[in-house]
C-alpha cells in the first residue's frame, strides 16, 4: 500500500525546526556582518524567527491563501526597517528561505512553497517601509482617542480613566467608545510597537490599563435582563491578544446574548463542555496569530464532531487578510470586527 505525498503545509511542518536552523545558517554565512555582532542568542532568535516565517508560509499554503505570507512579509519589512536592519536582510533571508526548501522538501511541495516565497519577494517592492497613524480624524471621538492614548503612553491610567468615565456621563454610548476609543487606540499601539516607537513594556501597561478601564463599564453592560440565547467566546491555543475578543463579548451582551468569555488557553473538552452546559447557540472564536489558524480548524473540527447543535463564528487578524479563510477553517460565519460580529451573530441563529 503505497502513502499518500505530504501536502506542502505539511512538509514544511513535519521538519520545520530543522529547516529554520539551516536557513538561519546559510543567512549567518551569506551576511556574518549584520548577524555575528548578536551572538550565540541573537542566534537562537535568528532560528525562532524563522520558524514564525516557516510558519506562516505553511498556513497560507493549507489555507490557499497567498495573501496570508505576503502580508506578513510586508509587516517583516516594517519591522525591520524600525529596528534599523538594512534593506537587503529580509530579502537575503528569502533568498536563503528558498533555497533550503528547494533542496529539501519532496519535489511537489518544493515547487509549491518556492512559488510562494517567490511571490512574496515580488511583493516586497511595493510594500512600505513605515506605516501611517491610525488615529487621525477631527470628530469628537477622534480628539478622544488621541488623549486617551497619550494619557496611557505617559503612564497615566487615571486621566485616561477619567477621559472615558466623563465621556459616558457626556452622553457617549458604549459601543462607539469600544469601537472608535478603545479599538482604535489597541490597534494604534499595535502599530507603534511594529513602527519600534514603543517597547513591549509599554504595550502592555497600555493594554492592561484598557482593561481595567473598560472593567468599570461592565455595570452599565451586564444587567440582570433576561438574554435571548447563549454565547461563548474563546481565544485559541497560547493566544495573547484577547482584548480584542473581550470587546466583541462585552458587545454581543450589550446587544442581548448571554455571554461566557472563556479567554484564552482553555482546553478543547472544557470548552465543549461549557458549550453543552450553558446550551450555547453560537460559539465564537478568535485568532490574531496566522500561525494559530490550524488551532482554530482543530476546535472547529472537534465542535462539529461532539454533535451539538451550535453555529460557529470566527474573527481575528488573519480573517481580516484573507476574507475566505473562515470557509477553510469549516466556520458558520465571520466578523472583521467588534461591530460587525453583533450583526453576523444575529443572522447566524435567525
Amino acid at each position: 500500500m503505497t502513502t499518500s505525498p505530504l501536502s506542502p503545509a505539511a512538509a514544511i511542518r513535519q521538519q520545520i525546526d530543522v529547516l529554520a536552523t539551516a536557513i538561519v545558517t546559510r543567512q549567518y554565512a551569506r551576511q556574518a556582518q549584520v548577524w555575528q555582532p548578536y551572538g550565540a542568542p541573537g542566534q537562537s532568535k535568528s532560528v525562532r524567527d524563522a520558524r514564525y516565517h516557516l510558519e506562516y508560509l505553511a498556513e497560507a499554503l493549507d489555507a490557499d491563501a497567498p495573501e496570508l505570507f505576503t502580508t506578513y512579509l510586508a509587516w517583516v519589512k516594517v519591522l525591520f526597517a524600525g529596528l534599523g536592519f538594512s534593506d537587503t536582510v529580509l530579502p537575503i533571508t528569502l533568498e536563503c528561505t528558498r533555497q533550503v526548501l528547494h533542496e529539501r522538501l519532496p519535489a511537489d511541495a518544493s515547487r509549491a512553497a518556492v512559488a510562494l516565497v517567490d511571490s512574496g519577494q515580488r511583493s516586497l517592492a511595493q510594500a512600505p517601509v513605515e506605516t501611517a497613524s491610525l488615529l487621525s480624524g477631527d470628530r469628537a471621538l477622534d480628539h478622544l482617542a488621541r488623549s486617551y492614548l497619550q494619557a496611557l503612553l505617559a503612564g497615566d491610567r487615571h486621566t485616561a480613566t477619567r477621559l472615558i468615565m466623563q465621556a459616558v456621563e457626556e452622553g457617549a454610548s458604549i459601543p462607539d467608545l469600544y469601537l472608535q476609543v478603545f479599538q482604535r487606540s489597541q490597534r494604534e499601539i499595535g502599530r507603534l510597537w511594529h513602527n519600534n516607537q514603543i517597547n513591549v513594556a509599554q504595550e502592555h501597561y497600555c493594554t492592561a490599563a484598557t482593561q481595567l478601564i473598560i472593567s468599570l463599564l461592565y455595570p452599565r453592560i451586564f444587567t440582570p435582563t433576561p438574554k435571548s440565547h447563549s454565547l461563548v467566546l474563546t481565544c485559541v491555543g497560547g493566544e495573547l491578544h484577547e482584548l480584542g475578543a473581550r470587546m466583541v463579548a462585552d458587545l454581543l451582551e450589550l446587544a442581548g446574548w448571554d455571554t461566557h468569555f472563556l479567554g484564552a488557553n482553555t482546553p478543547t473538552a472544557s470548552v465543549l463542555s461549557i458549550l453543552a452546559e450553558r446550551q450555547a447557540a453560537l460559539l465564537g472564536i478568535s485568532a490574531t496569530m496566522t500561525f494559530h489558524v490550524p488551532l482554530v480548524r482543530e476546535l472547529v473540527q472537534e465542535t462539529r464532531r461532539s454533535g451539538l447543535d451550535v453555529r460557529i463564528l470566527v474573527g481575528g487578524y488573519p480573517f481580516n487578510l484573507a476574507p475566505q479563510l473562515w470557509r477553510s477553517v469549516g466556520a458558520d460565519g465571520y466578523a472583521a470586527d467588534a461591530q460587525e460580529a453583533v450583526a453576523v451573530a444575529a443572522r447566524l441563529i435567525a
